[in-house]
Parts: structure tokens; C-alpha cells; sequence
């Protein structure tokens, strides 16, 4: 895994105000131009902005090996939550802090941001200030977010965007007012009502600590008074931190302009313990559930509908209740989903029914239909037509359509062609006890019940076993095969026995 360097620069054409330094060129002032700048010269409103997002906390309050933004709610980690919502928000150029822990981030999410490791925690301001290297020249405003925050929208951080500018104002605060403050930074304001600064908890009076009103740690900041103000910051608190919020104070002292945006609770609660976890899960799925009933989609009652962030869903599909929907789950339109139904990772098809069973890593044709209490393992294909019924195991099994593999039976690594019957308690015996083996049956076959097929094995099209048969050769097309003892009948063998 590569990580950008953090290197020194000086920058030129300081102004200082108040023991401030604020970087500019001789020509250009911050203010008027963003103020003159037009929807021509950026139609996606977002030109020139780019995001830092901060995921190197160790999270010891979730009390887990797995760092923090990486325990998953909707079926992502806490950190890609927050890069989509940069991506929904038009941003493009996205750099993620990690920390000793998370420096395998790359690793699961991918090649689409840029990783800076932060080695020793020393605060949010100096994980701000190692990420600017790795800022395009192009960059002019600074998106600052947090990877425990998965509930925030994109929409939200573009206003945030929108606001500063409209404000022209050096930095613009996330904030948001909560009934128990406790654990996060409080907004102070002027008697006019004017942010002046932002105070840890760890650092406020009692009086401090009444303020309802916290700091969510999202900022939108002009680079240039970042910049300016990641200069001034040094770790004069409790904790011996560089605290990206004292940035706020210095702004002001220079006599800059602030703002604040307001947010619900529901978008900015950020995640520290496993009770937040359940939180942040439950609002999720109501937005993803919410989203699909907007698409066209009958969810009965999604308080006990599980449904993945990414997973889609078609129009008039009817989803029953403890229905859960995992991974890159992807259904047709008018299916019927459970209920008690797990589908992980699967395609399915469009007029598809399936009640309470598990399908996992597998695709579905049209009007198929499973269950009731079938498992359907990883690499399975059934085609248009194919009925799967009670307590059924597929596992690496391709069934051409029409197919039925009704009840009690197990099929592995198998083929099935086309209209092919198989009977009650089948049994493909696919594992010597060393390699997997492979059956393969034909067209319009038709296997007995109580069938064992003991692969390597062929049924050839349109052949029969009789029920009950441990078939251990291939059957040619078109033949019976029989593989049993024959029938003895003992007449009166009871009443002899009692004697």
C-alpha cells in the first residue's frame, strides 16, 4: 500500500491580521472570487472543492479488533458511507486519513481516493494538516469530514458548500442540537449570536458543557485559511492534541467570517459505540427502505425488512417481513420475497418467488420458485421456470428451465438439463472424501426417488432411475437403470416369528 508523503512548502504573499497568517496572491482575493463565480464556470457547482476525510481513530469505546470505520452498518463499512456522500455531493478528489490500524483501508475500498497515513495520533488538526499534500493545485476549498459519520447525506455537505460561499466566509461549521451533548464539542456563539469558536469537551467549564448545540466535525474551509490557521496550532490542552477545531478561534481573532449550518441528529450522530451502531443501522434501513417504496416496491412492514444500502429492486416486487437483503442483491420486477428470506449477494430474475430460504452468491431466471426452506449455495444458476421446493440444498448447480428439484433432496456440482424431475430424498454424492465430483443430467431425464448418484456420473437425456437406486455408471439416453435388491416376500413371517 502506497501513501502520499507529507512535505514542508513555504507559502508566499502572507497577509498577517491578529498574529494570523492568511495566504494570497498579490491579484486575487478569496472573497470576490468566489463571489464573482458563476454556474458557467463550474456547472457542477463543486468545481475546485475536494474532500479530506478523517478515519484513523482506533474507536475504544466499540471495544473490538476492527477499527471503527470499518464495522459496517447496511452492509458497508462506516468510512464508505461517507466517501459516497462526498460522490453524492459532486466531489471528486477524495483523500482518507488512516491511522496504525486501518492502513488496509485501500484494500477494501479501492482505488478511488488517495491515503494518507496518519502514524501517531496526535489529533484531528494534524491529520488535516498531513492530507493538504496530497491536495490537487487545484483545489481551492477543503470539505472536512468524519468516517464514523455514515448518516450524512450528500446533500447536506453541497449546502454546507453553498452556504460558506454565499456567506463568503472563511469556513462554514456543521452543527446540530442535541438533548445529551455529552462526548462531543460545543458551538459558542456572541451575544448577536455569531460563531466565535468551538470548545472539547474535555477543555469546557461547566457552564460550556449546558451548550445543547455540538460540533458534528464536518467543515467546509477556503484551503488557504486552513492552511494558514494548521500553521498556528499547537497541543496546548489536556490531551496533547493539535485540535482542528481551535483553527475556529483563530479565524475569528482575524476577524474572518463564520457560519453555521444546522443538521439533524439523524444525519451528523456520529458512531463510538455499538449502541450508535444500532442506531446509525436503523436509520439506514429506513432510507433504503424508504427509498424502494418511492420506486415502486411493496414493502409490508419494513420495521422487519432488512434491506443492504446496495442492493436494487423492482418495480411491483412485494417484499414480506424478516426478509433480508444483503451485499449486491439484485431482483427483478414483480417478484415475491419471503417471508423469512435471506438473499446475499444474488441475481434474481422477474416474477420470482421465494419464501424462507437462503440464496447466497447465486442468479435466479425468471418465475422461478423456491422454497419453502431451501438453501441455495454459491454458484448456482437456475434458469426461466425452474421450481426448487422444501428443504432442498443446491450448491455449484446449473438447472435448465422447467426443472424441479421439489423436496428433500441435495444436488452439488452438478448440471441438470432442461424438464428434468428430480424425486423426493435424491442425493448427488459429489465428494470421495478427497475432490468434488461432477453429475451431469440430461433433458427430460427423470431420477426415482431415494436416488444416490455417486459422481463422477452422466443420466443421459430422457433416461429413468428407479426409486430407491445407488446409481454408480453413467445411464445411456433413453434407459432405465435399476440399482437394488429384489423384493422377498415371507408370507405369515409374523405369526411364525411370535411363535
Amino acid at each position: 500500500m502506497s501513501f502520499w508523503a507529507v512535505g514542508g512548502g513555504r507559502l508566499s504573499h502572507p497577509i498577517r491580521r491578529s498574529g494570523l497568517t492568511l495566504t494570497r496572491s498579490r491579484t486575487w482575493s478569496w472573497r470576490t472570487a468566489f463571489s464573482q463565480e458563476t454556474g458557467e464556470r463550474r456547472a457542477d457547482g463543486v468545481e475546485g472543492v475536494c474532500a479530506v476525510i478523517l478515519a484513523a481513530g482506533k474507536g475504544k469505546r466499540m471495544k473490538s479488533d476492527v477499527p471503527k470505520v470499518l464495522h459496517k452498518v447496511a452492509g458497508a463499512p462506516l468510512v464508505s458511507h461517507v466517501i459516497d456522500a462526498a460522490r453524492e455531493a459532486g466531489i471528486r478528489e477524495i483523500v482518507v486519513v488512516v491511522g496504525e490500524k486501518t492502513e488496509n483501508l485501500q484494500e477494501i475500498l479501492g482505488d478511488g481516493c488517495r491515503y494518507v497515513l496518519q502514524e501517531r495520533p496526535l489529533g484531528t488538526g494534524d491529520a488535516v494538516r498531513r492530507a493538504l499534500p496530497a491536495l490537487t493545485e487545484g483545489a481551492r476549498e477543503v470539505v472536512i469530514l468524519c468516517g464514523d459519520t455514515p448518516l450524512l447525506r450528500g446533500a447536506t455537505i453541497r449546502k454546507l458548500v453553498e452556504e460558506r460561499r454565499a456567506a463568503s466566509a472563511a469556513v462554514a461549521v456543521l452543527t446540530s442540537i442535541v438533548d445529551d451533548p455529552s462526548g462531543y464539542g460545543r458551538i459558542l456563539r456572541d451575544e448577536k449570536g455569531m460563531v466565535v469558536g468551538i470548545i472539547e469537551e474535555s477543555d469546557a467549564t461547566p457552564e460550556q458543557r449546558l451548550i445543547r448545540e455540538i460540533n458534528t466535525g464536518t467543515y467546509v474551509f477556503l484551503k488557504e485559511a486552513l492552511e494558514a490557521t494548521l500553521a498556528r496550532l499547537r497541543p496546548e490542552n489536556q490531551q496533547g492534541e493539535y485540535y482542528l477545531t481551535d483553527c475556529i478561534g483563530f479565524l475569528k481573532e482575524a476577524q474572518e467570517r463564520i457560519c453555521a449550518v444546522s443538521a439533524p441528529v439523524e444525519e451528523t450522530a456520529g458512531v463510538n459505540t455499538r449502541k450508535d451502531l444500532v442506531f446509525a443501522e436503523k436509520i439506514l434501513r429506513e432510507r433504503q427502505c424508504q427509498r424502494l417504496l418511492d420506486s415502486g416496491v411493496t414493502i409490508i412492514d419494513p420495521g422487519n425488512t432488512y434491506i443492504d444500502k446496495g442492493v436494487e429492486v423492482g418495480r411491483d416486487t412485494v417484499i414480506y417481513p424478516f426478509t433480508i437483503l444483503e451485499g449486491k442483491t439484485k431482483v427483478g420486477e414483480g417478484c415475491v420475497l419471503g417471508p423469512g428470506t435471506r438473499l446475499i449477494d444474488c441475481t434474481i430474475g422477474n416474477q420470482v418467488t421465494i419464501q424462507y430460504s437462503v440464496v447466497v452468491g447465486s442468479s435466479l431466471g425468471d418465475c422461478c420458485q423456491v422454497g419453502p426452506f431451501s438453501y441455495i449455495r454459491p454458484g448456482t444458476v437456475l434458469a426461466e421456470g425452474v421450481k426448487v421446493g422444501d428443504f432442498v440444498e443446491l450448491k455449484k448447480a446449473v438447472i435448465g428451465a422447467g426443472s424441479k428439484v421439489p423436496h428433500l433432496s441435495y444436488v452439488g456440482d452438478a448440471v441438470v438439463g432442461e424438464g428434468v424431475n428430480i424425486g423426493a430424498g435424491t442425493i448427488t454424492c459429489n465428494y470421495d472424501g478427497v475432490s468434488k465430483h461432477e453429475t451431469r443430467i440430461g433433458n427430460r431425464a427423470f431420477i426415482g426417488s431415494n436416488t444416490n448418484l455417486v459422481a463422477p456420473v452422466t443420466i443421459g437425456e430422457g433416461a429413468v432411475t428407479g426409486a430407491g437406486s445407488t446409481i454408480t455408471k453413467d445411464v445411456p439416453p433413453g434407459a432405465l437403470a435399476v440399482e437394488r435388491a429384489r423384493q422377498v416376500v415371507v408370507p405369515n413371517w409374523r405369526k411364525k416369528k411370535e411363535k
